[in-house]
């Protein structure tokens, strides 16, 4: 049995479902990212797992127990808002100590704790501060700390880091992970962003329209979406209609290669853009670079061909010896490409 289960949860608004048949199952210790564009029902799915929402329908179990009915100071759940809802009149040491103080924890044992999570977080010498006087990336340390010093089974992220620039948000991807680790803790968080849900998650729940779309690994979800929401949402890629043949799939008069065990019929071909190489010879099509423009860690090409723009990505190495204007051949590897049925949403 997994520790943590989301069984056939639906949640209606009126006439509006939020969220459709949502069932899931979390393992102890396991750390999960809800990812999806807004208003896929991930942050509705998390209050509900949370407390603050009630399904319509459907149950909640966590390790063996229905919390479905309970409120959500009786779940016992550790919960991190976007906005932090740190307590600016209390000093860090008071705001950690607070959901401690409400359980009636007896002062010696308080202390403890807190001195504890505050050096689990690296902010023992930020306790007398106050809120107003730390940075973005300590706030959200602090809020962290205030979760996890109660001592949670459960540990709920709502885009914690959204407040953040990229920088500092990227620094706290690798803090955040690595206490997750350190501590054990089953965590659940909610992001819209693709690379920050690769970062951190053992799987990701790609959600679309309410629905579950994927549940997969990061890199398994990446090189092997299920659908095509899933392959344009994670990451960029080439996307073509076609239909299967003896040789490969014909798409515009033209045969892509593809694995023997593709699928018949009319069929969506996908071929990331890294997987793309410029070639001289034994090419699959050939077209112009109408725009090259750097990225800073990559190379983004667009190139116009028969089968239509095609974006092609390359590692920065080196100044490219490809640039706008010059005709180019194109070629990738069979496996590479991904093929679906048509219309596999």
């Amino acid at each position: 049995m997994a520790f943590l289960e989301l069984k056939g949860l639906v949640k209606r608004y009126g006439d509006f479902t939020a969220v459709e048949d949502c069932s899931l199952s979390v393992e102890q210790g396991e750390f999960l990212c809800l990812l999806g564009p807004s208003g896929c029902g991930k942050t509705t799915t998390l209050q509900m797992v949370a407390g603050f929402t009630q399904p319509s329908v459907g149950r909640i179990v966590l390790d063996g127990k229905d919390i479905t009915e309970l409120k959500p100071n009786k779940r016992g759940l550790g919960v991190v808002f976007q906005s932090y809802a740190l307590f600016p009149h209390m000093t860090v040491h008071d705001n950690v100590a607070f959901g401690l103080q409400m359980r009636k924890v007896p002062g010696p044992a308080l202390e403890r704790q807190v001195a504890e999570t505050l050096d689990l977080v690296h902010l023992g010498a930020f306790a007398q501060r106050y809120p107003s006087e730390l940075s973005g990336g300590q706030k959200q340390r602090v809020a962290m700390a205030r979760a996890l010093v109660i001592q949670p089974p459960v540990l709920l992220l709502d885009e914690p880091m959204g407040a953040l620039d990229a920088k500092l948000r990227e620094e706290m991807q690798i803090e955040l992970r690595a206490l997750q680790r350190r501590v054990g803790i089953t965590t659940i968080m909610v992001t819209h962003d693709q690379a920050e849900a690769m970062t951190l998650a053992d799987r990701v729940v790609l959600m679309n329209k309410g629905r579950i779309q994927q549940i997969a690994r990061p890199v398994e979800m990446y090189e092997e979406p299920n659908g095509r929401f899933s392959s344009t949402f994670l990451g960029k890629a080439n996307f073509f209609e076609g239909e299967r043949v003896a040789a490969g799939i014909a798409v515009r008069g033209r045969i892509l290669p593809c694995a023997s065990d593709a699928c018949e019929g009319e069929v969506d071909y996908i071929i990331r853009p890294e997987k793309i190489s410029f070639v001289q010879t034994d090419c699959i099509i050939r077209g112009n670079v109408v725009a090259r423009l750097f990225l800073g860690h990559h190379w983004l090409f667009q190139i116009q061909t028969d089968l239509g723009l095609i974006q092609v990505t390359q590692a920065n190495i080196e100044l490219p010896a490809v640039d706008e204007g010059d005709e180019v051949g194109l070629s990738w590897r069979a496996e590479h490409a991904r093929v679906l049925r048509r219309n596999q949403v």
